[in-house]
């Protein structure tokens, strides 16, 4: 198991935020919770940047953390990541925030400590782009979007 160091910032107010845990034995993502002082309401439609109050430390290039968005804020209320998946590379030590967007017709109050998004640690490459006049053939060829089951 790998030991990730993060750093705690506090809320004007003093609130200290939890460390990222993994909810269960078998979880993939570790639980981060909005490090805000007072209720912050989400209506349809609108975006927020919420503070987690945690800076983290990498090992190395070899790794990154990626947010990800918590299935049933997003099955049951409609708040999703504003960016799809977020990316916190190795050399940053910055505040982590998640960027949530309401996409449910009702408002949404996002409460103090909630667990509003998760992460993961996962290892990557770094890659250096070569251009090529051609590339090897494969069986899908330039089939996109849909091309291999169902439409």
């Amino acid at each position: 198991m790998m030991t990730v160091r993060f750093r705690r910032i506090p809320t004007p107010q003093g609130r200290v935020p939890q460390l990222p845990r993994h909810a269960t034995a078998g979880a993939a993502g570790a639980d981060l919770t909005a490090n805000i002082d007072a209720p912050l309401t989400l209506a349809p439609m609108a975006r927020a940047v919420i503070p987690t109050g945690l800076a983290m430390e990498l090992p190395d290039a070899g790794y990154g953390a990626f947010v990800f968005a918590r299935s049933g804020l997003g099955i049951k209320h409609g708040l999703t990541l504003s960016n799809g998946v977020g990316v916190i590379d190795s050399d940053y030590r910055g505040e982590v925030s998640v960027g949530l967007v309401n996409l449910s017709d009702r408002a949404y109050t996002i409460q103090p400590g909630e667990r509003i998004a998760q992460l993961c640690i996962l290892p990557v490459m770094q890659f250096t782009a070569v251009e090529a006049e051609e590339l090897a053939q494969t069986g899908r060829g330039t089939g996109g979007f849909g091309s291999t089951g169902r439409q």
